[in-house]
């Protein structure tokens, strides 16, 4: 008979192990992406699906769940800094043309792959979920492109605009989407009532509760960070703050990503920005190695005997949610009589989806689970709707996010060649 010790000790050194191993072959699984010219994310998901119960099984579900404070950890990293790169004085430079580009390709993807889902599956929850999951975008694979071949010109500073604040307001979308959703789930499994009030007030107060304790936050930490003299102790506070955010977050039940995002946004718009910098600068030594675990442990989630069954659902997701950005950011642009460049081509520049769409896809799987009716899968095993919800959302956006990481960058980089901002000649 093993003693509580040995117990304890077998369970954290294979874990501890595991994560090592992660790291280190993880890495160089998302170096080696650069020979296909692919973003190294790609890599680490094809790395956690080698490592998860697809194939190898190391990263089983009971490991991933054991691992979940990571992901929490990098969501919050990824939070913080979206929050940071929203500055109201930026978008009131943008002018009203592109803050009416920005709601429409988000709201527009949002309606489009909630109709066409709803549609072929008549699922109501399941549909507003990935439709709250669609209006999210990849900020780093269009900025890699801009970057990689210099891009200049008025829709370089569009894409830059666009994919920062869409994440803002997507996650303020699922915020409304998620309380809803599963506000409808408890309903038809008779646990609460799902009256007009209870629908609309439950999202309010959880988004209410976000701001309120991001803004809090955010003001303790500014007050506590801009009192440091030394930058190399501006790390340990980010990293404590961010951490206590996100414990708060799950005591008061609020959103963990809009949270710390709100924390982000009150440190952008208050402090000067040379603090801003250095915070940002702090950020960057943790962003690498956090990404490798997070996207990792993503791409363990991935199912692929799941695939052929949830086909036909990834194949409307992307073509919805490509409509929609596209349809939509064009019709904003005409409403706001923005540059011709920008009305062509910068809902092209737009698609790109991994980071946000896989936290906030993970984030369904952790807060659904347990929740709705008892359902009997093909494997005679029983989960509630809430798990089942979870997973097929988890599996879908995961392998569509990887189609989009590939075909994002390559649309970014055609769009701006037909908008004369790239040396088509320079690679």
């Amino acid at each position: 008979m093993h003693s509580p010790e040995t117990l304890e000790h077998a369970f954290i050194l294979p874990a501890l192990l595991l994560v090592g191993l992660t790291v280190i072959m993880g890495y160089y699984f998302g170096k080696n992406m650069k020979f296909l010219k692919l973003p190294s994310i790609i890599g680490f998901m094809i790395f956690g699906v080698v490592l998860g119960p697809s194939l190898l099984n190391l990263l089983s579900t009971p490991m991933q769940q054991n691992l979940s404070f990571i992901t929490n950890i990098a969501l919050g990293f990824v939070a913080l800094s979206i929050g940071m790169e929203l500055k109201f004085s930026t978008l009131k430079r943008l002018g009203s043309g592109m803050v009416y580009v920005i709601l429409f390709e988000s709201f527009a993807a949002f309606i489009i792959v909630f109709a066409g889902l709803f549609l072929f599956t008549r699922n109501l929850p399941l549909s507003l979920l990935f439709a709250a999951v669609a209006p999210a975008s990849a900020p780093a694979g269009t900025v890699a492109v801009i970057q990689e071949y210099k891009a200049k010109g008025n829709l370089t500073k569009a894409l830059f605009a666009v994919v920062g604040f869409d994440d803002g307001l997507g996650i303020i979308i699922f915020g409304f989407s998620a309380a809803i959703a599963k506000n409808i789930i408890l309903h038809e499994a008779g646990a609460t009532s799902c009256g007009l009030w209870a629908t609309i007030l439950i999202p309010l107060k959880e988004i209410g509760f976000s701001f309120l304790l991001g803004g809090l936050i955010g003001f303790i930490f500014s007050l506590l960070v801009s009192k440091l003299r030394n930058s190399d102790d501006i790390p340990i506070l980010v990293f404590g703050f961010i951490l206590t955010a996100c414990g708060f977050s799950q005591i008061l039940h609020t959103s963990i990503i809009l949270t710390v995002m709100i924390m982000g946004v009150f440190i952008i718009n208050t402090q000067p920005s040379s603090l801003v910098n250095r915070i940002q600068n702090s950020m960057r030594s943790f962003m690498p190695l956090l990404f490798i675990l997070f996207f990792t442990l993503a791409g363990a989630n991935l199912h692929i005997k799941a695939l052929p069954s949830l086909g036909l659902i990834g194949v409307i997701y992307v073509i919805s949610r490509s409509s929609g950005l596209i349809l939509g950011s064009r019709l904003g642009a005409i409403i706001g009589k923005v540059d011709k460049n920008i009305k062509n081509y910068i809902g092209l520049g737009i698609l790109s989806q991994a980071g946000v769409a896989i936290g906030l896809a993970l984030m369904v799987k952790s807060e659904f689970a347990g929740h709705g009716n008892l359902i009997e899968t093909v494997y005679g095993t029983k989960i509630t709707t809430g798990d089942q919800i979870g997973t097929v959302i988890l599996t879908t956006v995961t392998a569509t996010c990887i189609f989009f990481e590939i075909i994002g960058p390559i649309l970014t980089r055609i769009a701006l060649e037909k908008a004369g901002e790239i040396n088509v000649g320079k690679e």
